[in-house]
């Protein structure tokens, strides 16, 4: 009798191994999808450095000045344009909080990517999260990672503007 309870307690913790494992599978696969996105979103941007240049003949002069002027104003339009695509892909404007901490895997205004939707979430539901997953009460170690070294404040403060994503949304029509 003795033999068949040990046999089953060695079967289940053989089964909770199991399982233990496997999420820790499905952990690992979500930090690769990570960094997948990562390395899909990089972007590289060339500056050409250019050394001054002497004008010997005064003749010269005005159309050097014009095409020195006419590649700034290409760089600078690249430039702009760079910060347009990367800073104006959102419908709202968020907090700098938000898109270091939360943009890249929920999206910049929380419609979700690799991590879940977060518009139409109350402040109060976030913040229970957002504390579960700095307690460790719920396993996510990005999340973990992301959130221990933030304070009370910052939670709630990061909270609150989630909570008002849905509202922000409607208000432009989307």
């Amino acid at each position: 009798m003795i033999r068949h309870i040990i046999a089953a307690i060695a079967t289940l913790l053989a089964l909770w191994a199991m399982y233990y494992m496997y999420q820790l599978d499905v952990e690992a696969n979500r930090f690769g999808e990570i960094q997948k996105l990562l390395e899909r979103t990089k972007m590289e941007v060339k500056v050409e450095k250019k050394e001054p240049t002497q004008v010997v003949q005064a003749a010269s002069a005005p159309s050097a000045d014009k095409e020195a002027k006419k590649k700034e104003d290409e760089l600078q339009k690249k430039l702009k344009a760079l910060r347009e695509r990367a800073g104006n892909a959102m419908a709202f404007k968020v907090s700098p909080l938000y898109k270091q901490k939360c943009s890249s895997c929920h999206g910049v205004n929380g419609e979700g990517i690799i991590g879940p939707r977060l518009i139409g979430k109350s402040s109060d539901y976030v913040l229970k999260a957002l504390e579960d997953f700095k307690s460790g009460k719920r396993k996510n170690y990005v999340m973990y990672g992301l959130l221990s070294k933030m304070d009370e404040s910052q939670l709630k403060a990061l909270a609150d503007e989630i909570g008002t994503f849905e509202a922000k949304l409607k208000a432009q029509g989307n």
